[in-house]
């Protein structure tokens, strides 16, 4: 039986208690899994990630969880603007697996060693991508991760992503339904 790395039990949030996002909403994700949460803008997914995060409170429930990494939708947020991209990657990663990832997610160099705001959207959140995989989670949070990448990119992006889930899981916060299919084991509609 597969190891546990996020519980959600009981949870009851909102942004006032007349109006609940969710009301004894139940999750579990078992390693290897891979679950998309889906739902329409102002359902509550992205308020989600922010639970299981940790950046707000419930007002009931409880959420459990192992080590997470986070890809956000806003790659610019990520990262620090003084520090290469590298270095803030190293800080945090292991960095055995650094050059094969660096390859698969086709991140040259020179593009590793240059500050966040010299980057293109599309790139930053590639090596966004590529700093939660290095951190070797035990979960992967990721909240709409390919929306500001190329369709070409979209799509090596989310087959990285895929494999690393073989020792992790991945919590895919998407609109984009098609994508959750192509990749989900389950699919959570808000």
């Amino acid at each position: 039986m597969m190891e546990s790395v996020l519980r959600i039990k009981g949870l009851q949030f909102g942004y006032s208690k007349q109006e609940l996002l969710f009301d004894n909403f139940d999750l579990e994700l078992k390693k290897g899994e891979i679950v998309s949460i889906v739902g329409p803008s102002g359902k509550g997914k992205s308020t989600l990630f922010d639970l299981i995060a940790g950046f707000k409170k419930p007002f009931l429930g409880k959420i459990e969880s192992k080590k997470i990494s986070f890809v956000f939708q806003d790659p610019y947020s990520s990262f620090h603007n003084s520090y290469s991209i590298e270095n803030q990657i190293l800080d945090v990663a292991d960095n055995l697996d650094y050059y094969t990832l660096e390859n698969t997610l086709k991140l040259e160099r020179k593009v590793l060693q240059k500050k966040p705001y010299e980057l293109s959207g599309g790139q930053l959140q590639r090596c966004s991508i590529f700093r939660a995989l290095m951190m070797k989670p035990d979960l992967i949070l990721a909240d709409e991760p390919t929306s500001a990448l190329d369709n070409i990119i979209q799509l090596e992006v989310m087959k990285t992503l895929v494999e690393g889930v073989k020792e992790s899981a991945l919590l895919l916060i998407t609109h984009d339904l098609s994508l959750a299919k192509w990749c989900s084991d389950r699919i959570v509609r808000l």
